[in-house]
């Protein structure tokens, strides 16, 4: 596959990126959709345990034990199956979009079960990946706020200032946070072809993004624009759905119309981001494979490997480099020049004979 062996550019990239995930959509979709069920698993009973308890009636401002209870539970158990479930599903599109790249065909049961023998390395990145990324900015963000709030309620004067001061530590907390992501988003590439650990996969992932990283931000920026673009056409098809409803049946079928609404928006938002999710996947390990030929010429090495001459070179290759050994003596009995010991006294006991 040439596409693999050879530096490519950004449109080459993106280009090879639609070829991928058109060729093997259903797989992508159907991996991208495993959190998705796993949320729709554990909040669908418990959102219906909540309607039945009251507590999406409308003017319900009472909040009792059991709905407290009913919602510590439901985060208890929902977050945990939450986080596994999203592990599984970014290992496994990895998997997924190495596996192609390579020119191999996957399967969605096939992908999903090669993650568990290394689950928990995986678990560990990307609870790392959620440290460095996203928690230390987000308690700057949290400080700076809550450290305004107190501040112009002790300080009369001074607000415009403090304010001003506040917006430019967000600001720069959030440049932070993309420019980490920007610095670690390979890391799962890393981690599954290099086998790596979660602290290494982050350092290789940080080393080999050094020159691409404007790139991927321009890639990043597109998927974007493509889901916005999406999210508008969802809204509007749901706006028209509401106006339909509502003109058929007048202000009696109202509500109804604006329930039906609402979740023809979130289904349509899932689809959305389970659509979405694989595109910057597979661009990711495309950038990963790219910078591995440009800094490391794994072009070279996979074609070795591919022509069997890895194993011989390292068969052919000493075991530890060193001085040539020096030629063996063997002496050639009855010879005038082969020299004997003669026992007794003195410092000079070696002889001809």
């Amino acid at each position: 596959m040439d596409d693999k062996l050879r530096p490519l550019t950004l449109g080459e990239i993106l280009d090879r990126t639609t070829r991928l995930y058109r060729h093997n959509f259903w797989t992508f979709a159907g991996v991208a959709a495993v959190p998705m069920v796993a949320m729709f698993g554990v909040g669908v009973p418990f959102g219906a345990a909540m309607g039945f308890m009251g507590v999406f009636k409308t003017g319900q401002t009472t909040i009792t034990g059991a709905v407290i209870g009913l919602i510590a539970l439901a985060v208890l158990i929902g977050l945990p199956v939450l986080l596994v479930a999203s592990v599984v599903s970014q290992a496994s599109l990895t998997k997924t979009a190495i596996g192609t790249h390579m020119g191999q065909k996957i399967k969605v049961r096939e992908a999903i079960k090669s993650v568990w023998p290394r689950f928990w390395n995986y678990l560990g990145l990307i609870v790392m990946l959620a440290l460095l990324v996203v928690m230390v900015p987000s308690v700057v963000i949290f400080l700076s706020v809550a450290g305004y709030g107190a501040l112009s309620i002790l300080v009369r004067g001074g607000a415009a200032f403090f304010m001003a001061l506040v917006i430019l530590i967000v600001t720069a907390a959030l440049v932070y946070m993309v420019w980490r992501w920007l610095c670690y988003c390979m890391a799962m590439s890393a981690c599954i072809v290099e086998e790596k650990n979660a602290w290494q996969s982050i350092r290789r992932a940080n080393l080999l993004s050094k020159g691409t990283r404007g790139r991927i931000f321009v890639m990043y920026l597109l998927v974007m624009a493509i889901a916005f673009v999406i999210a508008m056409i969802a809204d509007i098809l749901m706006l028209i759905v509401i106006a339909i409803l509502t003109a058929l049946g007048g202000s009696k079928f109202g509500p109804v119309a604006t329930v039906v609404g609402l979740i023809l928006g979130f289904l349509a938002r899932v689809i959305m981001q389970i659509l979405i999710q694989p595109v910057p996947v597979i661009a990711l390990v495309l950038f990963y494979f790219d910078q591995r030929v440009r800094k490391e010429g794994y072009d070279i090495e996979l074609m070795m490997e591919q022509a069997g001459l890895t194993s011989q070179a390292e068969t052919a290759r000493p075991a530890e480099p060193g001085l040539p050994a020096a030629p063996e003596f063997r002496p050639v009995p009855g010879s005038p020049l082969t020299p004997y010991f003669e026992p007794g006294a003195g410092t000079d006991n070696l002889k001809e004979q």
